[in-house]
């Protein structure tokens, strides 16, 4: 999954409105050439400090794009990576085919039924972001610190759990429903660290698994690196998602992480 921040303020640097970068289609068409199998488009900084913007605003980002897009690569499959269902809604009537909810539809009352309506995948991400626990230092960005739980693994199992209810009730299909659990969002770095290597453990909850740790803080604040810097981890982390379960890994730089992906699953699918 190819990340197309359409932001001018992405933690990572690439968000797509920024003053000389690359446009969203061109970016688009890059990430296709170079084996994404999927677009995320999203029009909202999810960054740790990152202001809000209206849903107009963000429609007014994401739907030319995504109108682009369709238009330019009618086959790509898009995802759209949104909270609000007035902006999913508008999204899949433009192209879109998937839905990527970073608060699992618990932030917008209608987005369960939308997605039952539309029968579409849906990514439910364990988030647990409150205001005043992040920390942003110059270099390395924003990071969540002081996180409480009182059993990392069994809390994050419980709160998913717990979205699939709200799916459920709503009448979505138990074959749409992905998981993400959250890499950054609301966990401190030795708690995404911990994630990340007992992924595994949310295997047996029976649902594909997503993850982003694509450029991601924890990444920055174990190697002591910037945003432009933290490939190789990201490349790393990718690797130990696969091995432990891992279906979709949501990334930056696709043409690097193709490879690592391909190289990974062509070990784990050796005949041994």
């Amino acid at each position: 999954m190819g990340i197309l921040n359409v932001t001018p303020d992405s933690f990572s640097g690439d968000g797509l409105l920024a003053e000389g970068g690359r446009s969203p289609i061109e970016q688009a068409a890059a990430f296709i050439a170079a084996g994404a199998d999927i677009l995320d488009v999203g029009g909202e900084s999810t960054r740790p400090g990152a202001g809000s913007v209206s849903e107009a605003e963000e429609l007014a980002r994401v739907l030319p794009v995504i109108r682009e897009i369709h238009k330019e690569h009618p086959k790509a499959y898009i995802s759209i990576d949104t909270y609000r269902a007035g902006v999913a809604e508008a999204a899949l009537d433009a192209g879109a085919r998937m839905v990527n909810d970073v608060w699992a539809l618990r932030a917008d009352p209608h987005m369960a039924g939308l997605v039952a309506d539309r029968d579409v995948p849906v990514v439910l991400m364990h988030n647990r972001l409150t205001p005043g626990s992040a920390e942003v230092r110059e270099r390395l960005g924003g990071r969540y610190v002081g996180v409480p739980y009182k059993n990392l693994m069994e809390d994050v199992r419980a709160e998913l759990l717990e979205s699939v209810r709200i799916a459920r009730a709503a009448g979505v299909s138990e074959r749409r429903i992905i998981l993400d659990p959250g890499l950054g969002f609301g966990k401190t770095t030795a708690q995404s660290l911990e994630l990340l290597n007992r992924l595994d453990e949310l295997k047996d909850l029976g649902y594909p698994l997503l993850i982003g740790p694509s450029r991601k803080s924890f990444i920055g604040y174990t190697l002591d690196l910037s945003a432009d810097e933290r490939v190789e981890g990201t490349a790393a982390a990718v690797v130990i998602g696969i091995v432990r379960g891992a279906n979709i890994v949501r990334i930056h730089d696709v043409p690097e992480i193709v490879r690592a992906v391909r190289m990974a699953d062509a070990i784990l699918g050796s005949a041994g």
